[in-house]
């Protein structure tokens, strides 16, 4: 069954496993990530452009690179890569070095589950090198969504168990319709889903992973409707929007809706925004390096003074960029705004 055609600027990454449930086999694993690969790999370039680590202290990094881009100077090419982030601090930088890649992904698979984690069959019969470059890939791919300057919008059509959990929920915006469920059921079969249980914590919080963790129970996407974008289609037992075919039909309609609204946005603001969100996220009010390079002591606490005063930095380096200058004159010219990069 084809997937509906997408918006301009937009693309999907695919599981193409429906034979085997879309199980996560080693196969599938290298294929996920060389698809995330090709889609943030520049085609002007060949440098793969990911958001930076999600780490405090990079923040300077970024801030010496707006200010090498605005004085003309090229940052120390001997100083790693994490010495030049121009491509990503300025909208016109962005949109060259990102120029024919897609502002949007939708991570989706075909079929009634969208995945059902490991191929525990081919797992069981890997050697101990094997596995451990199953577990290795899966963390890539997992990063690999986690670090896409490309928005990634969940499409869950089916099931998500285990791994497949953990990969629907690494999305930046997961969506599925209301007949879709969860489950960590490595517990029942003596494998602890371990690994999967680092991205729903980072989602559901300690307490309701943790449950998920030990009782491999199912859970609802209703049930987490405050996590996952829902699209509720049954009223009632045999009425036509719950049949499965007009739930998948539903949920391409909200997903299609997502996509337009993220597409129509400014590219580069939307990454800078994603990798500060996650990064003040883990600000906890230990120490952090500030904007000179010298150790800040942090307030203590939950690290909400250091995180207000960090997401200053942070929209300050916003309000230099292009297309928050165009965003703005738009709004004070009523009039739409043409992001660097988009034709008129």
């Amino acid at each position: 069954m084809s997937l509906p055609a997408l918006p301009r600027r937009a693309a999907y990454i695919t599981l193409n496993n429906s034979q085997r449930r879309n199980a996560l086999s080693l196969a599938e694993l290298r294929s996920l990530r060389d698809q995330l690969i090709k889609a943030n790999t520049s085609l002007t370039t060949g440098r793969i452009l990911l958001l930076p680590p999600f780490k405090p202290h990079l923040l300077s990094k970024l801030e010496q690179s707006h200010t090498s881009l605005t004085s003309n100077t090229r940052p120390d090419s001997n100083a790693g890569d994490e010495a030049d982030y121009t491509w990503l601090v300025s909208s016109a930088a962005f949109a060259r070095a990102r120029a024919g890649l897609p502002s949007v992904l939708v991570l989706t698979s075909h079929g009634p589950v969208f995945s059902s984690g490991h191929d525990l069959r081919e797992l069981r019969t890997l050697d101990a090198r094997g596995v451990t470059e199953t577990f290795r890939l899966c963390a890539e791919v997992m990063a690999l969504i986690r670090r896409s300057p490309a928005l990634v919008v969940g499409r869950l059509q089916g099931d998500a168990l285990a791994a497949g959990c953990q990969l629907a929920l690494t999305a930046d915006l997961p969506t599925a319709h209301d007949g879709v469920r969860f489950r960590l059921p490595g517990a029942a079969l003596g494998l602890p889903c371990s690994s999967p249980v680092t991205a729903v914590s980072r989602r559901l919080g300690n307490a309701r992973a943790l449950r998920m963790l030990l009782t491999a129970e199912d859970v609802t996407a209703v049930e987490m409707g405050d996590i996952v974008k829902v699209v509720i289609c049954g009223q009632g037992e045999g009425s036509s929007s719950d049949r499965p075919e007009s739930k998948v039909r539903a949920l391409d309609a909200e997903v299609e809706r997502i996509v337009e609204r993220l597409a129509g946005m400014s590219p580069q603001q939307n990454a800078m925004g994603k990798w500060a969100f996650w990064t003040q996220a883990n600000l906890t009010g230990r120490d952090f390096v500030g904007p000179d390079g010298v150790e800040v002591a942090g307030s203590g606490g939950d690290g909400y003074h250091d995180a207000v005063e960090w997401a200053g930095r942070v929209m300050a380096l916003h309000a230099k960029s292009e297309d928050a200058k165009e965003g703005m004159d738009a709004f004070l010219e009523k009039r739409a705004a043409v992001w660097c990069g988009f034709e008129p």
